[in-house]
């Protein structure tokens, strides 16, 4: 039939998709073949009418001829986001439906807190950017000193409307004390505004503690010497004040950022230090002094008493610029025993008590030494002489030195058939014994007098014997006879007799010669011994 002819010959061609920027016109097409009635528009299926009071903004534009009929929309606004259809009212057809979408640039974009945002130097920050009612909804990017920083995280939010949208973005950044003047842009862009999008800018004012530098004129100084300490500082807010200390202890009245000193031993070791201070906080920063100085004594060796056979340290610290030799010896030794701190004496004895000497040479400067004791406790010792002399008839002594450490529990004295000990007994009357302490530690001499010196005085041998809580220590000594004015005085003996020097038989012929005197040869040109019968 007729109506089927038509329908299979007319043919209505538009495009399913458009979109329009906010403001701008577009056109809609719509084709039409075969084809010559009524033509209309609908928009969202409201039919679009021809009077241009009802719809001032939209007009069809119709070439007949070549069955043009497309839709005409000046300044496009947000309702005009819609979906339209053509139609040939009279063969009952109509198009696919075409969407239309109003694309809207973003508001201008606005950072909390710009122009200029106040930080703290360390202190985390999101800076934070809001772009309003765009569609679709905008994409922000960050520039930092127009270079793109990444990390950012963005939220969006739709509007009443249900069409446009609002984006946030945030940034995370960690200010530093050199940020200060450093912009962060904004960019908000999508498909209305794709090109340059909208931006603003923020600047960075960062807030910091002082910046400080603290330098030394001149690096090296002899001790005595001046040095100049100079702070250099930089802060935002400016700087309030300063503080000088040396070794944590405050320099009262240096209070300008420089400090100008004399330079001793201690600056070695104790760093001066300048702190600045402003609204924010304050800074420290400390130096040390390259002082050229002669030994110091930093650690003093102490004395020890140790038992025998044990183990002993003995410490000693020196400190000295540039570095130091140490060595350790014993006094009256150039035997050198440690080039350390300490000396490790070990298994010690008797022989290793006495004077340690620890010594620091500083090249070119100077020399300095210590002494230290060590005691080391064991049985007495006792080193008297063990020949002693007296005169014959005059009043003599026999002397008993005794070093001990512990000091002597006991002392006891034994010659003839006498026996003496402290608080025991009775003597002849011819014998007393005396005893003192000497400075030296436990040391004691023991002093056995005998009152007008017999003959059988020498032809004994007189025991001083010591005791203490590690043993006995003894010794025998005899006495011999001296003049009262030359050397000693040898007893008429038959030739072939020896006789007793100290512990040792020697014969008659060199029994002069261990006790002379240095000054016996001279005097052996004017006289001769006497021979006591």
């Amino acid at each position: 039939d007729l109506l089927s002819w038509y329908l299979f010959q007319i043919s209505i061609f538009v495009l399913f998709y458009q979109s329009v920027v906010l403001g701008q016109r577009v056109v809609l097409s719509c084709v039409v073949f075969n084809y010559s009635g009524i033509v209309q528009w609908t928009k969202d299926g409201l039919a679009l009418g021809e009077d241009p009071r009802a719809w001032p903004r939209y007009r069809v534009l119709r070439q007949v001829e070549v069955g043009q009929y497309n839709l005409e929309i000046t300044s496009a606004e947000l309702s005009d986001d819609s979906l339209y259809e053509c139609q040939a009212t009279e063969a009952a057809l109509r198009s696919r439906r075409a969407k239309l979408t109003v694309l809207i640039p973003p508001d201008e974009t606005v950072i909390d807190g710009s122009p200029e945002i106040l930080l703290t130097a360390g202190v985390p920050h999101n800076l934070s950017c809001v772009s309003r009612g765009a569609k679709p909804a905008s994409v922000i990017e960050w520039l930092k000193d127009d270079m793109p920083v990444e990390g950012a995280v963005s939220t969006t939010e739709v509007l009443h409307d249900r069409k446009r949208v609002t984006t946030r973005s945030f940034l995370p950044i960690l200010p530093m004390d050199t940020d200060t003047g450093r912009n962060y842009t904004c960019v908000a862009t999508n498909m209305a505004l794709p090109a340059k999008g909208k931006r603003t800018t923020v600047t960075l004012n960062v807030h910091h503690p002082p910046i400080v530098t603290l330098s030394i004129e001149p690096r090296s100084v002899l001790e005595g010497e001046r040095v100049t300490f100079t702070c250099q500082a930089t802060a935002n807010p400016p700087i309030m004040g300063y503080k000088w200390a040396k070794g944590g202890v405050i320099l009262q009245g240096a209070r300008e950022s420089v400090f100008v000193t004399k330079a001793d031993h201690s600056f070695f070791t104790e760093p001066v230090s300048c702190q600045v201070f402003n609204a924010i906080g304050s800074t420290n920063v400390s130096i040390l002094v390259d002082v050229h100085f002669g030994p110091y004594l930093v650690v003093e060796p102490k004395p020890e008493t140790v038992d025998l056979d044990s183990d002993v340290t003995l410490n000693c610290k020196w400190s000295g610029n540039p570095p130091l030799t140490l060595t350790w010896t014993k006094k009256g030794s150039n035997m050198v025993l440690s080039n350390s701190n300490q000396l490790y004496l070990k298994s010690v004895s008797q022989a290793d008590a006495g004077q340690y000497v620890c010594k620091a040479i500083v090249p070119r400067i100077g020399v300095g030494e210590t002494e230290v004791t060590l005691t080391v406790n064991g049985p007495p010792i006792i080193s008297s002489e063990p020949v002693q002399y007296a005169v014959r008839g005059e009043r003599g002594e026999v002397k008993c030195y005794i070093a001990s450490t512990p000091p002597p529990d006991k002392i006891v004295w034994a010659w003839k058939e006498n026996v003496w000990e402290k608080e025991k007994g009775t003597l002849p009357e011819r014998y007393t014994v005396e005893q003192s302490k000497l400075s030296q530690g436990g040391a004691v001499l023991s002093t056995l007098t005998i009152n007008n010196v017999m003959e059988s005085d020498f032809l004994s041998t007189y025991n001083c014997t010591a005791w203490n809580a590690f043993g006995p220590g003894t010794m025998i000594i005899t006495l011999e006879e001296t003049g009262t004015h030359i050397g000693p005085v040898i007893r008429r003996l038959p030739v072939q007799i020896p006789i007793r020097q100290g512990a040792t038989e020697v014969p008659l012929r060199k029994a002069l010669s261990p006790h002379t005197a240095p000054w016996a040869p001279v005097m052996a040109a004017h006289c001769s011994p006497r021979v006591m019968g």
